[in-house]
């Protein structure tokens, strides 16, 4: 049986790792210009929805398969 945790799932771990370069590239180029563009951080918007829906679909896909391993006395 898989763990329960969402965030130890391989592609969690992967796109959080993603959003964190971005961030961290994004502040350094701030500190050079002023300030990241509306164009950047619809980007960073964009990426930390994905994550949340990323994170949503994990939640549910453990949900259920705990749900289904649950014995109900049944049978």
């Amino acid at each position: 049986m898989r763990p329960l945790n969402p965030f130890s799932d391989p592609i969690l771990i992967y796109l959080k790792a993603q959003v964190a370069t971005r961030i961290h590239r994004l502040r350094i180029e701030a500190d050079r210009s002023r300030g990241a563009s509306a164009i950047e951080w619809a980007i960073i918007t964009g990426l930390l929805a994905l994550i949340a829906l990323a994170v949503g679909a994990i939640i549910r896909q453990r949900v259920r398969e705990a749900a289904q391993n649950i014995s109900t006395g049944d049978g």
